[in-house]
């Protein structure tokens, strides 16, 4: 079989065989050797954009850091800037790696990796798809995700879908009737997996649920499915392990930096400690130990187009108290730390608090398909919802009891039904939203 994954990226100036050598290296390095590793790593991709990037010379302000703590903390604001000024000497904007993000943190921007570090990325999400017996030079995918609506966006995402092996299922309507297009497609095509955003995932599930279908019996050469974006609670992992009856694996990641973590074949939600260093830090930005929660900071240690040092992403999580420095252990991703509900009381709630006691409720029937919360005042929610039946007054009691016990009484709640929620551009469904 022709490796035409690895040959499209060798062609785009990708060194895929080059970044595979030294990711494969640096798994096997002892423990001692990966201390030495880290320190050095840490200390070159710094040394290197003091002296090549006029940009994080100007955040450090020309001043000698003796250590580590004492590097500024990098976060979204800070990097919107054109990407001309933000680039390293040596690393145009023709020799690099360009992509933008999603925005669903509220501040999407425009960023470069140099084309080995892009090479490493894809290296580490070879090594640890493998884990699970996929393949991208082999495997065929069925991909959930949104695609550009422009013509020529189309053609070539299209295009990029055929020379990856995956199929698109795109995820903008998901009415009941496009759901049974899917199924008809797994039914006719030989996929190994399923890739893409939990929601989309997740709805494809329940439409299974209701149709009494398992997915692998349909499509028996299905060996696991990964989800990806946005949160996935315990309850829908338990689901999708019923509906398509294989693996399901939880990864998170994050477009200008790499895959974070994911789930290895024991269940653990491993932190990628080959080309990331990973701190969770308090408000104050100090460490916090292990098994407390706080934002999670991430260093690339590669990334030499554009620095990445000690990047607030805008995620708050806990490392498991078992981490050790060559295999940190996520125990918990807590959601975006803009997203959170500022109650009349003055108490704060993560948004996902928020919409997790709504769905206990809200999907125990399988009335409601999905829902997102949006706050517009102290006091006031909206909840948008897509149904088959309007929600009823005892419904809707009962939600308003939960979050009573849950969060505060008092709080005023709309409840609008909807055809089919508002996603971002690329097809993510934003559960919660302040508008505070």
């Amino acid at each position: 079989m022709i490796s035409l994954f690895d040959i499209t990226l060798r062609l785009n100036g990708f060194p895929i065989k080059e970044a595979k050598t030294e990711l494969n290296q640096i798994i096997n390095l002892s423990e001692e050797e990966y201390a030495v590793f880290l320190q050095n790593k840490k200390k070159e991709i710094v040394d290197f954009h003091l002296k090549n990037n006029p940009f994080y010379n100007e955040l450090i302000g020309g001043k000698i850091v003796e250590k580590w703590e004492d590097l500024p903390i990098l976060n979204k604001q800070n990097l919107q800037k054109p990407l001309s000024e933000r680039l390293s000497e040596g690393y145009p904007v023709k020799k690099v790696y360009l992509n933008k993000t999603s925005g669903s943190s509220g501040t999407p921007f425009v960023f470069a990796k140099d084309k080995y570090s892009h090479a490493l990325t894809w290296a580490s999400n070879i090594m640890r798809f493998g884990w699970f017996g996929i393949d991208f030079n082999k495997s065929y995918q069925a991909r959930f995700y949104g695609i550009p609506m422009d013509f020529i966006g189309y053609r070539k995402e299209r295009l990029k879908d055929f020379l990856s092996r995956r199929f698109r299922f795109p995820v903008f309507d998901l009415s009941d009737e496009v759901l049974e297009k899917f199924l008809q497609k797994f039914k006719t095509k030989k996929f190994d997996y399923l890739n893409g955003y939990t929601s989309s995932i997740v709805l494809f599930a329940k439409y299974l649920e209701k149709k009494n279908i398992v997915l692998k019996e349909i499509c028996p050469t299905l060996k696991a499915c990964f989800v990806t974006s946005e949160m996935l609670f315990e309850l829908d992992k338990i689901l999708l392990e019923r509906q398509f009856g294989v693996p399901i694996i939880n990864e998170y990641g994050a477009s200008e930096l790499d895959l974070i973590a994911f789930q290895n074949p024991k269940g653990e939600w491993q932190v990628n400690a080959e080309t990331l260093f990973v701190e969770i830090l308090d408000e104050n930005n100090n460490p916090v130990p292990h098994g407390t929660e706080g934002k999670i900071v991430i260093t690339s240690l590669f990334n030499k187009a554009n620095p990445f040092i000690r990047y607030e992403i805008g995620d708050i999580g806990i490392l498991d108290e078992k981490s050790t420095p060559q295999k940190p252990i996520l125990k918990k991703l807590i959601g975006r730390t803009n997203d959170v509900a500022i109650l009349p009381s003055g108490k704060k709630s993560p948004g996902l608090t928020f919409y997790y006691v709504t769905k206990s409720i809200i999907e125990d029937d399988g009335n409601v398909k999905e829902f997102i919360i949006k706050q517009t005042k102290l006091d006031s929610f909206e909840i948008e919802y897509v149904s088959e039946n309007e929600l009823n007054s005892e419904q809707i009691k009962k939600i308003g009891d939960a979050i009573a016990i849950y969060l505060e009484p008092n709080l005023n709640f709309t409840f609008t039904r909807k055809n089919v929620l508002e996603r971002t551009n690329r097809g993510k469904l934003k559960q919660f939203k302040s508008y505070l």
